[in-house]
């Protein structure tokens, strides 16, 4: 996720941004004449729309479907990968109920996040710090896929044999998530989120999400080497829409109130470069295959690149489908499961809490209250919790690339980012929606993924701009606990007899634990950074709380934007209980809490430091 609008969001590599340009320019100089609050005086640049302000009907339309695009790289990846460690390769119409599954899910917890949660306009969706350990998990050898799974010839998706082979395992990782999802509803409502905080830094951050791209690199390779040609030809392409052309303006017909039927400019390349991408190896793909130049058997290379592959899957899948809690069967639970799962569930609260900061700041709000960002973690662990309820294999974060989208089209409103929750919901029913993307031949998704997860590699090594890379220290910490990370799970991966403690439970939890890269990784340097000796200013962390105070003194609102919905915020503050709740706000300690951030220097952000946002849903349509 992202170069973003924010001079102090360190965050960036992430180019796929929309923008937009279609009336909005419009919409802005009506707002001058109106006399608009969004302004940011540090830069001059003003919002279109605030956080609470509503844009018309059609413009948030038209941006909650850039949003829908921008998450659906990271959407439909989640799903596609996991099919691997299900055993799923060959059952392209399961693969397309997954993805249907993700979309409605995630739209269910947007609009629940930010009707309830943090109350700011930030998209849910599938996280990448949970696939690593249910990759993991799915690797142990009581879960490697029967030989026999392998050969599509011999699987028929229709046997109950097959069904329980695939099932077993996504039952599994579903009671896991859920389980380790109470985590952390229980670190959110409490208000322990921001205790932990403070002990988390820039060290500990980019090892764990760098290693969420680089622990994929295998699954990766082996869909890219399906056929290289095709797979090259996907990269060139999203590299030539997504750099070279993105300030490329393509003319369109446009309609508004000021200018009535005119011409604008549209930056399509930078608005969806993966879709375009896709689209156009797709189409090279079909091309080769109904001209034969692909060879139609199995055995021979570059079969996998034919787009006849995937059987009929667009005919067999309904029209609609509705996905519901436990409709692959009662969940299971795995002990060791459910650490691996809190491990990424750990990685994914300290995204989330970077995100509601930059996501403050690019719509015009105040940095986020403690009860918000509480409120919002707690929210984020719900909808974990349904997400594995629902069978999604995969649980929830807030999706960074939006925010960044936030601050290319000056447009903050909460109520887009609701609009475009609805629109996930009626994409996740569509059952024809997701057997379009499960039919996408592989060596094209190799190549988008080569990208994605170099971007997501490169993004958390951007976390480290904030601390002084000149100490051996650091250099130290971030270079031992990186390598480390890649040796050790590579090791216990080619030796998994090494492990034996006599109790098979605890042999299980140690092997998903330290084959997980991004734990190692990230508790070697959690353990570093807190123990060896250092300056604030050294590890990073006086430059996050910079950030926070020069939020705090250039946001356009108040903190009444995190208030709950429907007066409950006004019910529940006539009650003196209210104060020891930490998710709720109470209105008589914000005079207070402003005060105490006017003399702190690291604001509200003193227990909060993470002002960088992390990133593990690098890319975006």
């Amino acid at each position: 996720m992202c170069p973003s609008a924010s001079l102090h969001n360190p965050k960036c590599f992430y180019f796929f941004y929309m923008v937009v340009q279609m009336d909005v320019n419009d919409e802005q100089r009506g707002k001058e004449t109106r006399g608009s609050s969004c302004e940011t005086e540090e830069d001059g640049n003003k919002l279109t729309y605030c956080v609470t302000d509503v844009p018309p009907w059609y413009l948030c339309i038209f941006l909650a479907i850039q949003h829908y695009l921008t998450s659906f790289g990271a959407m439909t990846s989640i799903p596609l990968i996991l099919s691997e460690g299900l055993c799923l390769q060959h059952d392209s119409l399961t693969q397309s109920h997954l993805i249907n599954t993700i979309f409605f899910s995630s739209g269910l917890i947007t609009l629940l996040q930010v009707t309830f949660g943090v109350r700011l306009p930030i998209l849910q969706g599938g996280t990448f710090a949970l696939l690593t350990p249910s990759m993991a998990m799915l690797s142990m050898p009581e879960w490697k896929c029967p030989a026999w799974t392998q050969n599509a010839s011999l699987v028929n998706t229709s046997s109950p044999l097959f069904i329980e082979v695939w099932q077993t395992r996504i039952r599994t990782l579903q009671g896991s998530i859920m389980v380790a999802s109470l985590l952390q509803i229980l670190i959110g409502f409490s208000g322990l989120i921001g205790f932990l905080m403070r002990f988390v830094g820039p060290l500990t951050i980019a090892p764990t999400v760098s290693l969420i791209g680089l622990s994929l690199y295998d699954s990766v390779g082996a869909k890219v080497g399906s056929h290289w040609g095709i797979s090259a030809m996907t990269t060139v392409l999203i590299i030539l829409f997504s750099q070279y052309l993105r300030r490329i303006p393509i003319p369109v017909p446009a309609y508004s109130r000021a200018k009535k039927l005119h011409t604008s400019k549209l930056y399509i390349f930078q608005i969806m470069p993966i879709l375009l991408g896709i689209a156009v190896s797709w189409f090279v793909c079909y091309l080769l295959t109904i001209s034969d130049v692909l060879p139609s058997d199995p055995a021979q290379y570059g079969h996998l690149a034919r787009t006849d592959v995937k059987g009929d899957v667009l005919n067999q899948a309904s029209w609609f489908t509705l996905p519901y809690p436990g409709q692959w069967g009662m969940p299971a639970v795995s002990l060791a499961g459910v650490f691996g799962m809190m491990a990424g569930i750990v990685c994914s609260m300290a995204e989330s809490v970077g995100d509601y900061h930059a996501c403050a700041r690019m719509s015009g709000a105040p940095p986020p209250p403690k009860h918000a960002i509480s409120r919002g973690i707690g929210v984020e662990g719900l909808g974990s919790l349904l997400a594995g309820a629902f069978g999604t294999g995969n649980g929830t974060t807030s999706f960074s690339e939006n925010v960044a989208a936030l601050g290319i089209t000056k447009v903050g409103s909460r109520t887009v980012i609701l609009v475009s929750g609805v629109f996930m919901i009626l994409m996740g029913v569509l059952g024809k929606i997701g057997a379009i993307f499960a039919t996408i031949p592989t060596p094209v998704m190799g190549g988008m993924f080569l990208i994605m997860f170099g971007v997501i590699t490169a993004a958390g090594i951007s976390n480290l701009q904030s601390t002084d890379m000149n100490s051996s220290r650091n250099i130290f910490v971030f270079g031992f606990s990186m390598f480390s990370a890649l040796v050790i799970p590579n090791f216990l991966m080619k030796n998994p007899d090494v492990l034996q403690t006599g109790v098979k439970e605890v042999d299980q939890v140690l092997r998903i634990l330290l084959t997980t890269n991004m734990f190692v990784g990230g508790v070697l340097g959690f353990f570093l950074d807190n123990t060896i000796p250092g300056t604030k200013r050294e590890r990073g962390l006086l430059a996050w709380g910079k950030a926070d105070l020069e939020d705090s003194i250039y946001a356009a609102g108040t903190e009444e934007v995190y208030d709950l919905p429907f007066g409950i915020t006004s019910r529940l503050s006539s009650q003196p209980w209210v104060r020891y709740v930490p998710f709720c706000p109470w209105k008589g300690n914000r005079s207070n809490d402003r005060s105490e951030d006017d003399n702190t220097p690291q604001g509200r952000g003193s227990e909060l430091p993470l002002r960088s946002t992390v990133v593990t849903d690098e890319l975006a349509l």
